[in-house]
């Protein structure tokens, strides 16, 4: 694929060009910058430039291949439920550029997050879910990977095979004792495809990486889509539940009924979707994190490779 993402943005001639395309398109609706365009952070994934302009700050994004589809899913999204996903003020999809608007301070940013800011970020993700739920193909077209439950196990077992055939010495390489284990738990997998295929709750855009600082605390509206998928709604859940895990003073079955509520499901049976989903989400989870290293050096390999064993071996977590 050519050069790292990492380095490829880093790169004199590539600020130029994304700074060139940012001012023209923001002095195409009469706004002018002020300042000096600063990046604050480089990832292998995405990189962000601060933009001062005289209406304030701009955001730019751009990321790797694998989450391109970004500015394509949220003016779709936007276009959907513009109470809950802001419009890009600008977007080049082809590059997968895209400039937002500053909406001040995000829920992480603002506190730490209580029962009652849970509860509200979980019906308002139920909400957008719902509306998002009767545009799959819309969706899918614009980029969104396709992770419904049928094509769960499947997925399953290429990267079994792909990551056991991986250099011993690689991060993500599977051993043949993992491996065992691995093809033991895929039975529990079917099972997890089956129940959710059958279940009250659809396949829909779900989030991937809804934490406090990917919801803007003012307005409660929703960013940052690159980890999103089609897939079964409960996989939504999986990051919030792992976040309030580590808050005691918030009660996840408190903060889960509302989910529940949002959707109209007992909690018997949001309780089993969510057992299911918490199978097929650590595979669909491998998907985001293989694509996005894709474009990795080796010392970003060293440092987040990790991070896709430990999500297809959550699937052997009881």
């Amino acid at each position: 694929m050519g050069r790292p993402f990492s380095e490829r943005v880093a790169h004199d001639d590539w600020r130029h060009s994304a700074e060139r395309w940012t001012h023209a398109e923001l002095a195409r609706q009469g706004i002018t910058v002020t300042g000096r365009v600063e990046q604050p952070r480089i990832r292998p994934w995405s990189t962000q430039l601060t933009v001062p302009t005289d209406a304030g700050r701009i955001w730019f994004k751009a990321n790797c291949a694998s989450m391109s589809f970004e500015p394509a899913l949220q003016v779709e999204l936007a276009r959907l439920a513009p109470e809950d996903v802001d419009e890009p003020f600008a977007v080049d999809l082809e590059r997968g550029w895209m400039l937002t608007l500053d909406r001040g301070a995000t829920l992480g940013d603002a506190s730490e997050p209580d029962a009652h800011d849970w509860r509200r970020v979980l019906r308002g993700a139920a909400a957008l879910q719902r509306v998002a739920a009767d545009h799959g193909p819309t969706l899918i077209a614009a980029g969104l990977p396709d992770c419904r439950p049928a094509t769960v196990v499947g997925r399953f077992d290429r990267f079994v095979d792909v990551l056991s055939s991986l250099p011993a010495e690689h991060p993500a390489h599977v051993p043949d004792d993992l491996r065992a284990q691995l093809v033991d738990a895929r039975p529990r997998l079917v099972d997890a495809v089956d129940l959710l295929t059958e279940s009250s709750l659809p396949t829909t855009w779900q989030h991937g990486d809804l934490h406090p600082w990917n919801v803007f605390a003012d307005t409660g509206r929703f960013f940052d889509f690159g980890d999103g998928q089609w897939a079964h709604a409960a996989e939504l859940l999986s990051v919030p539940e792992a976040w309030i895990s580590r808050q005691p003073a918030v009660s996840w079955p408190d903060v889960l009924e509302a989910y529940g509520e949002a959707w109209d499901v007992s909690p018997d049976d949001l309780a089993a979707q969510l057992r299911a989903a918490s199978l097929t989400q650590p595979v669909n989870r491998t998907l985001v994190w293989w694509g996005c290293l894709q474009e990795a050096t080796a010392a970003e390999w060293t440092q987040w490779g990790d991070g896709v064993l430990h999500h297809l071996t959550r699937v052997l977590e009881p």
